[in-house]
């Protein structure tokens, strides 16, 4: 059969033994109540780590499936540019949208942030649901795009902090800003030689104050324009990574 018309499934800290594993949490379920498999479905599971398996469902209990691995299937070759998506968090339907889409176009990190235009502030407890919520959205987008290993989400921080760890990220950084009216995205990636890391930084609903882009270019990162269009926070993100991906990345041909 082939692996490509089967189900996926991505379960992390995947334990097998002598050719068995047990699902249980969330896969078990969606596998089990949601899809109604059972007994003799044949499935692929993915590690997150970037390893793949052909199995096949032994049995199904009230919490958890017990699977047979089959045979490892191998994994798509790792993609030769890492993009880091540096994220102001926006409002939570629109920052969902966000991820999982980012996620499919092969964004290999997203590093959240609040900035002084920030109309979402989390903290505590709700902040650690956001964080697992995203996560979640990551893992299923990987699934959805046949993806080895989701998207990377790290937790939110300030602005300032943020730009501290990645003023010596390696590879081209650029900073979205409405104002800037010199540097264009696509003919900046142009005249640059691909190399195997990019970051991008999307501001806020209010985007980025003056202060704020000097400081990101302090830190090594270069303002740029998508044209003449002000677009919502979640969209310019999307429209930068697939720009990216198109000129340096897996959305080429060739």
């Amino acid at each position: 059969m082939n692996d490509i018309s089967l189900r996926r499934f991505l379960v992390e800290d995947l334990e097998i033994e002598s050719g068995f594993c047990v699902i249980m949490g969330r896969e078990a379920h969606h596998m089990s109540r949601v899809l109604r498999m059972g007994r003799g479905d044949a499935l692929v599971l993915l590690d997150g780590k970037g390893e793949r398996f052909l199995a096949e469902i032994q049995s199904v209990s009230r919490d958890a499936v017990k699977i047979q691995i089959k045979k490892s299937i191998g994994h798509a070759p790792p993609s030769a540019l890492e993009i880091t998506l540096f994220q102001a968090v926006i409002k939570s339907a629109s920052m969902d949208y966000l991820i999982q889409k980012t996620s499919e176009l092969g964004v290999t990190r997203i590093s959240p942030f609040f900035s002084s235009r920030s109309v979402v502030r989390l903290k505590g407890d709700r902040q650690r649901k956001k964080i697992n919520r995203w996560r979640e959205i990551a893992h299923s987008a990987a699934k959805q795009c046949d993806r080895d290993i989701p998207a990377e989400i790290r937790p939110p921080e300030s602005f300032e902090k943020q730009l501290v760890s990645f003023s010596k990220a390696p590879g081209l950084k650029v900073i979205l800003w409405e104002r800037e009216t010199s540097r264009d995205l696509k003919d900046l990636l142009q005249k640059h030689e691909p190399s195997g890391d990019f970051t991008g930084m999307v501001g806020p609903e209010g985007g980025f104050t003056p202060e704020e882009v000097s400081t990101a270019q302090r830190a090594g990162f270069i303002p740029v324009s998508m044209g003449s269009r002000i677009l919502r926070a979640e969209t310019a993100s999307l429209v930068l990574v697939a720009i990216v991906q198109y000129e340096w990345g897996d959305l080429r041909m060739g």
